[in-house]
């Protein structure tokens, strides 16, 4: 089966990394899937260099009505089975559309739970042969929101459990490169720097934690809009000792594992994919009960849950994992047994190949 991938964003992290995954796992089985991404794009490198079929055109996001002939055109030219869209940024919209006047059936993946005006909501699904959740907690957002359970799957994202695993091999390179003490335990948050993903609720618990365990750490990785503001409430706070934004870093995998706990506030969130490495790596997980992430995190199995905001729960159970090593390493030993069995790359691609299938069979057209 041949299909046409268009991906509107540029970075390879978050859904561009999972986009990525799935076009490699649709070529390694013989399918012949081709990438349609932004010009000079990240992922659209990545994906040339592992031997991938790759289009770049221009995108201009929302507002960028002339994608619709330039989609077009491609479909043209390569005249896929079907064409899947992985991104808003006008390509849920416009790629639809060039897809639907091509006469191509179209797939829609979904990777966050934000809400959307409910007249916009029932023109734009009416585009889409199918709608692909990443999570059951989107997938219940649209079924709330009146789409049809037979037009929407839960196809969870995936983490390379080979790439994230659990070691610490890189102990040692880890400490300096913090400058953390042989003492210090480590906690990690790695997310955009905005609203939604509870970094003030993570700030605001830390008196209590630092109170409870002096030497402790707080590692933030990300970028965003939020980045100046939360440097602010830290130094109010007086916490420059205990915080480091450690910015956007490409070597997670290798940072991870010397991580002690992973902290995720979220007050909304699709599924969270840092929270997929963080289990792959064998660490507990405290974070937010929102959107897809109490399917990634099982209370008191591989981690705990706070209700979004909720300042006294995080910190009591921040101090309980950073005073107890045996429990962050039975927590942290059921995650990695859970990324192994629920979010493989093989089970991604697998289910959205039968997405296909199912979109293709309901058309009357070969699969």
């Amino acid at each position: 089966m041949k299909t046409l991938h268009v991906e509107a964003g540029t970075h390879l992290y978050g859904g561009g990394l999972q986009v990525f995954f799935l076009v490699q796992g649709l070529q390694a089985r013989g399918e012949q899937p081709v990438l349609v991404c932004p010009t000079g794009s990240a992922i659209a490198a990545h994906a040339r260099a592992h031997g991938l079929q790759v289009r770049e055109i221009a995108m201009g996001g929302d507002q960028d009505i002339g994608l619709i002939g330039r989609v077009r055109a491609l479909i043209r030219a390569e005249r896929p089975d079907l064409v899947h869209l992985h991104s808003r940024r006008g390509s849920d919209v416009w790629g639809a559309l060039a897809a639907r006047l091509e006469g191509v059936p179209t797939v829609m993946s979904r990777r966050n739970d934000n809400p959307e005006p409910r007249g916009w909501f029932r023109l734009k699904y009416k585009l889409y042969d199918r709608v692909v959740a990443i999570s059951e907690g989107i997938r219940q957002v649209l079924l709330a929101a009146g789409l049809s359970p037979d037009k929407v799957v839960c196809v969870h994202s995936a983490v390379d459990t080979q790439r994230y695993w659990p070691h610490r091999d890189d102990i040692d390179w880890f400490r300096s490169e913090f400058q953390l003490a042989t003492d210090e335990l480590a906690i990690a948050m790695a997310a955009q720097f905005i609203a939604r993903k509870g970094h003030r609720t993570l700030i605001a618990a830390l008196p209590a934690v630092i109170a409870a365990q002096p030497r402790v750490r707080v590692l933030l990785f990300g970028q965003g809009p939020e980045l100046a503001a939360m440097k602010k409430l830290v130094q109010r706070a007086g916490l420059e000792k205990h915080v480091d934004f450690a910015g956007f870093r490409n070597d997670l995998e290798r940072v991870m594992p010397c991580v002690d706990l992973m902290v995720h506030p979220a007050e909304m969130e699709g599924l969270g994919v840092a929270l997929l490495q963080a289990a792959a790596c064998g660490l507990p997980i405290v974070a937010g009960r929102a959107g897809g992430i109490p399917e990634i995190v099982r209370p008191g199995v591989n981690g705990e849950l706070i209700e979004p905001g909720d300042v006294d729960a995080l910190s009591e159970y921040l101090i309980r994992l950073l005073g107890d090593a045996a429990l962050r390493q039975r927590y942290g030993a059921a995650g990695r047994a859970l990324a192994l069995a629920e979010f493989s790359i093989d089970a991604m691609v697998e289910g959205n190949l039968q997405a296909y299938r199912d979109v293709r069979s309901a058309r009357g057209l070969d699969a």
